[in-house]
């Protein structure tokens, strides 16, 4: 075994090293997760950030849509022994106050995007349900997430322009989630071939001036659910509110499966039903270019070399917008009772379900 700097803390949950997980499963990750925009059309960057013991590798990303503009910047290198050294080529995450303020950075490069930016959360961290989905015998997620909304500083350079990132303007939401999902290289599929294939999703955590709604809905192919959350978060941080189980219901554009606006209605137990509408702004094609999943030679998790490799890719709109598809993370402005807030609209509906014609 091989002792790195974290393990002279005292957070050990298993008898190992901090940098063994307590599972072999090659599916175990760690990752951060950010998104930056101004509540507008104008902008939405989005950054992550992950490591894979089992897989020996660390990556990260970063994806810019401005204007007709979907840029990414990824690199990869070989994990190594210090789980706490973030760095991987021009990239880094750095936690200036647990649970509260954290700075990341994608250093210039020959890419066009950077940034240093400093996140500030709004509202207290908050657990999200755990995700366990289990296909054909075999668990494919057994994951726990951490969600917070919050405000940004710092700047980013796209190309040669500069936008200057000041709080007052520019917010997001954040996620850490760790645990089992299907990363790195693909496995020869088996029994699993048998699965219908159905992602339908829904994540929507909304910032509000005093508090956040979080909100997550997924079905199977059968309608039944998998995972939901409905809790409002108070900013003050006197607790969360239960907010029953939430409904979804989508309008999608003619013949699409693309989302134009929705509405989200909430129960809660002691109090009165409400609806939350849901309008996409500026919609951000996550997997294009970033790893989780399109591209063959290029996902999270694979093993690319010792590195740090560093790539970019640069895409344009509507010229290239037949790349465009699979799960949408999109600038979301969100209405209920007269008040009016943003945060990430995140949608994915893959594969068969009760809602759409057989």
């Amino acid at each position: 075994m091989t002792l790195s700097p974290l393990d002279d803390y005292p957070v050990h949950q298993a008898a190992q090293v901090m940098r063994h997980a307590t599972t072999s499963d090659r599916n175990f990750y760690d990752r951060y997760y950010f998104n930056c925009h101004a509540g507008t059309d104008e902008l939405m960057l989005i950054v992550g950030l992950g490591q894979y013991p089992n897989l020996g590798v660390t990556d990260a990303f970063a994806c810019v849509r401005h204007r007709e503009l979907h840029r990414v910047v990824r690199a990869s290198r070989e994990l190594g022994a210090d789980r706490m050294d973030t760095g991987i080529g021009p990239f880094r995450v750095e936690v200036l106050e647990g649970l509260k303020r954290l700075r990341v950075v994608l250093e210039p490069n020959e890419h066009g995007l950077s940034f240093d930016l400093t996140w500030e959360g709004t509202i207290p961290a908050t657990v999200e349900p755990r995700h366990f989905v289990r296909w054909q015998e075999r668990v494919v997620f057994d994951s726990l997430r951490m969600a917070q909304t919050g405000v940004w500083s710092g700047n980013i350079r796209i190309g040669s322009e500069d936008v200057q990132v000041t709080p007052d303007r520019w917010q997001g939401t954040r996620d850490r989630s760790w645990g089992i999902r299907p990363v790195g290289e693909p496995e020869p599929p088996g029994i699993q071939v048998k699965n219908p294939g159905t992602f339908y999703w829904l994540y929507a955590p909304m910032r509000f001036d005093d508090h956040a709604i979080l909100c997550i809905v997924q079905e199977d192919e059968q309608g039944r659910r998998v995972l939901e959350e409905a809790t409002r978060v108070w900013s003050d941080g006197r607790g969360e509110e239960y907010l029953g189980r939430p409904e979804y219901h989508p309008v999608y554009a003619p013949g699409t499966r693309d989302v134009v606006e929705a509405t989200i209605t909430f129960a809660p137990p002691r109090g009165k039903p409400f609806d939350v509408r849901c309008t996409p702004i500026l919609p951000v094609h996550l997997m294009v270019g970033t790893g989780y999943g399109l591209e063959p030679d290029w996902k999270h998790g694979m093993y690319q070399g010792e590195g740090p490799v560093v790539q970019g890719v640069t895409y344009t709109l509507p010229d290239d917008a037949a790349r465009m598809w699979g799960m949408v993370d999109a600038v979301g402005r969100f209405e209920y009772d007269g008040l009016v807030g943003h945060g990430l609209f995140e949608y994915w509906a893959l594969g068969p379900h009760p809602s759409f014609p057989s």
